[in-house]
């Protein structure tokens, strides 16, 4: 086995040809105790290998509770364990053998075959946010690659946000997602999605298409309570509506109870009390930012946040 960090594997590996290095990963946990990982693949732009990827891994591996691709971004909630892989090729590639948390970060331990060793070792261990990688077997040809990669374990929070225009001023989508981003550049957390919520069309108190937005981002264990206090400064400073309300929820997967209220949400009115309660049942916190209504759609913003797809449908 050989153990390097991040210099090291640059300097050994960085100029050779066939290997294409992924470029990020983020690792984050919540309050259910999930992993979820974003893997940023090849160059940003290797969509065939995400696809190859999210496809193999579920069906490969039982630590990998999901997976899904947004370009050439996999998404993935896995959960700690170790299991044995059967690894056949064309057909089964490559997985997920062990995953462990070990202080303040996570050890995923990937294996793959040919092409799939490559990318289970080197190619990951080149990306940005990786300490550092120990390899068991290199890969390569038609060999076997075992990597374990060993990443910062950040925290995921979402935030849901509702009713901030009015019908001459504003956009909420676009609001939220330049705040989010001045987050990232100014270095508070990572901003990692954006997801459009369709509410219930026939809602007397929408502004024209009636949607709320959720953001998600990794944030540093210590700096939760700063990425939330600013995050609703900001969102307070800019806001055109009196009726603005946020939603902070801290788990990697929203509940079931989250999901059925976003549903609810988008097929009839609900009113203020029900989303209370549901916040309250599901662990999620709800602030007023100048007001409760908003409150209402930012809270079904978050049981889809992991499924922009279909967020975005309207209710039929």
């Amino acid at each position: 086995m050989e153990v390097l960090d991040a210099s090291e594997l640059k300097k050994r590996y960085g100029n050779v040809e066939w290997v294409s290095p992924y470029q990020r990963i983020v690792a984050m946990t919540g309050d259910d105790g999930f992993i979820e990982v974003h893997e940023f693949h090849a160059r940003g732009k290797c969509i065939g290998g995400s696809a190859w990827e999210t496809y193999h891994y579920p069906r490969v591996s039982k630590l990998v509770l999901s997976a899904r691709r947004e370009g050439p971004r996999n998404i993935f909630v896995l959960k700690t364990g170790k299991c044995d892989l059967t690894l056949i090729p064309g057909l089964a590639g490559a997985g997920v053998e062990r995953v462990e948390v070990k202080g303040e970060d996570v050890h995923i331990t990937y294996a793959g075959l040919a092409g799939g060793g490559i990318a289970a070792t080197v190619c990951r261990g080149l990306a940005e946010g990786v300490k550092g990688i120990e390899i068991h077997e290199k890969g390569g040809g038609g060999e076997l690659g075992r990597s374990t990669l060993i990443l910062p374990l950040k925290r995921k929070l979402v935030f849901g946000v509702d009713d901030t225009d009015e019908p001459k001023r504003g956009a909420t989508w676009s609001l939220v997602n330049e705040i989010s981003n001045a987050l990232d550049q100014n270095g508070v957390a990572e901003y990692l999605g954006h997801t459009i919520t369709q509410l219930y069309t026939k809602n007397p108190a929408k502004t024209t298409n009636c949607v709320s937005i959720s953001a998600t981002f990794a944030v540093e264990h210590g700096s939760i309570n700063r990425l939330r206090d600013l995050f609703t400064t900001r969102l307070k400073a800019s806001t055109f509506s009196q009726h603005t309300g946020v939603a902070v929820y801290g788990s990697v997967q929203p509940g079931d109870g989250l999901r059925e209220y976003t549903l609810e949400a988008k097929s009839r009115i609900v009113d203020l009390s029900e989303a209370w309660k549901v916040a309250e049942k599901e662990g999620v916190k709800l602030i007023p930012v100048t007001g409760e209504r908003g409150l209402i759609g930012a809270l079904a913003a978050i049981g889809y946040s992991d499924n922009p797809d279909e967020a975005v449908k309207p209710f039929k």
